[in-house]
C-alpha cells in the first residue's frame, strides 16, 4: 500500500528586518490567502492527511494551521519541530523516518531551501526551488516511512497559489 507524503513551503511572509529574529517572520495577509487557498483546493481533492508536522517558526507553524483548518485537520493536532527550521534536509529526513506504520499519510510544512532539497532528494526529479506557499505530493510504494529515503518516491502532482484563483 503506497504512502503519501505532501511537503508543503510555508506561505508568504514579512521581509526580514535588521531588528527581528529570522524566526520569528510572520505570514502576510497575502501569506494567509495564499495558504487558504491551498488548503481550500487540497480539500476539494479529499486530502486529509493523518499528521501534519510543522517548523516551530511562526510562519511555517500559521502555514499549517491555516491549511489544518481549511482541509478539516485539527489545528491543535498539529506536531511541530523546532529541528526543522534550521536542521536542514536530514531533519526533516529523521521526522518522516521516525513516523509509525500506521500513518498512510503526512504532511511537513517547513523553508527553503531544505523543502525543495528533501523534494528532489526523495524523488531525484528536478523540483527546483519551491514556490512560497507549493506543495509537491511524493508517493512512496511499498515502503514504510523507515525506509524512505533518495530516490524511493515519485512526484504524484506539485501546486503554487498562483495557479490557483484568487476567490
Amino acid at each position: 500500500m503506497p504512502i503519501t507524503l505532501y511537503i508543503v513551503r510555508h506561505a508568504k511572509a514579512e521581509e526580514r528586518a535588521i531588528f527581528m529574529d529570522d524566526h520569528d517572520r510572520q505570514l502576510t495577509s497575502d501569506g494567509i490567502m495564499a495558504a487558504a487557498r491551498m488548503g481550500h483546493h487540497l480539500r476539494g481533492k479529499a486530502i486529509l492527511p493523518d499528521i501534519i508536522i510543522s517548523s516551530g517558526a511562526p510562519r511555517a507553524k500559521d502555514t499549517a494551521k491555516v491549511i489544518a483548518e481549511q482541509i478539516g485537520y485539527d489545528p491543535a493536532q498539529i506536531q511541530l519541530e523546532d529541528a526543522l527550521f534550521d536542521g536542514g534536509p536530514k531533519a526533516y529526513l529523521a521526522a518522516l523516518n521516525a513516523l509509525p506504520d500506521t500513518i498512510q499519510t503526512a504532511m511537513i510544512v517547513g523553508h527553503n531551501p531544505d523543502v525543495s532539497y528533501l523534494a528532489e532528494f526523495l524523488t531525484h526529479q528536478s523540483i527546483g526551488s519551491m514556490s512560497k506557499g507549493e506543495i509537491v505530493a511524493v508517493v512512496f510504494e511499498d515502503l514504510t516511512w523507515a525506509e524512505v529515503s533518495g530516490r524511493t518516491g515519485s512526484v504524484a502532482f506539485e501546486i503554487k497559489p498562483k495557479q490557483l484563483p484568487n476567490d
